[in-house]
């Protein structure tokens, strides 16, 4: 199935997020975090294409998850046990879900919410939009580093040229996104976003079976903490 993760229904990606977040609200204790997470494991292990970008939102919930339980153990009566439950409740909410996003095509995702959830075009058109200029942010920050360091821009070691250059750095990206803001909002009033009513689609919104099987294994493994806690 690793050759089909790319290709997912983004709705059933979106589910992955949305059932860890309500099986997160039954890890009330750590045997119970621990096997969520391991199922969670056993899972990205199967069907994963890669595991840089899984790690490295791995890292970042961990360091939400130390967080967590340094200020649940500071505040809540230095309570080991429930301290480190909390730190593994933040990993099963936040972590699958920031995973499956990753692998979330914005244009596709319009097309769904618009075909399957039946939203209304023009707020789905524009949100589609808002995330493709979002997604580019990136880009272009590579782009404008690119130019300075061509004209001999770069920061040195220097702490307060390293701020000065961020903060250049980040006056830019704001003028490139107003500036993509103005193009994409002209380009969709040309195009008779601001006054049709009835749209088409370029892409149909279908639903195949490995998009089926992958929304029951995103409930299933929702619900793992639930019944490993009632059964517990």
């Amino acid at each position: 199935m690793r050759q089909h993760i790319l290709s997912l229904n983004p709705l059933v990606l979106l589910a992955f997020g949305l059932f860890s977040l309500l099986g997160s609200v039954w890890v009330r204790d750590v045997p119970t975090g621990l096997i969520a997470l391991s199922a969670y494991a056993v899972a990205g292990l199967l069907f994963l294409p890669g595991w840089r970008y899984a790690l490295g939102c791995l890292g970042l919930g961990l360091i939400a998850a130390l967080t967590v339980v340094y200020s649940t153990w500071r505040g809540g009566g230095h309570h080991e046990w429930v301290s480190l439950t909390a730190g593994l409740r933040t990993i099963v909410l936040a972590v699958p879900g920031s995973i499956a996003a990753g692998y979330i095509d914005p244009a596709r995702l319009g097309d769904y919410l618009a075909q399957s959830l039946r939203l209304p075009g023009r707020p789905v058109a524009a949100f589609t939009a808002a995330i493709q200029r979002f997604a580019d942010f990136l880009h272009v920050w590579q782009e404008l580093e690119s130019a300075r360091r061509v004209r001999g821009l770069g920061p040195d070691r220097n702490p307060v040229r390293i701020v000065a250059h961020m903060a250049s750095m980040a006056f830019g990206l704001l003028v490139e996104a107003m500036r993509g803001a103005s193009q994409t909002a002209i380009a969709m009033d040309a195009r008779g976003f601001a006054s049709a009513h009835h749209r088409t689609w370029a892409e149909p919104a279908s639903w195949s079976r490995v998009d089926r099987i992958a929304l029951a294994l995103a409930i299933l493994l929702g619900l793992v903490p639930a019944v490993t806690h009632v059964l517990g």
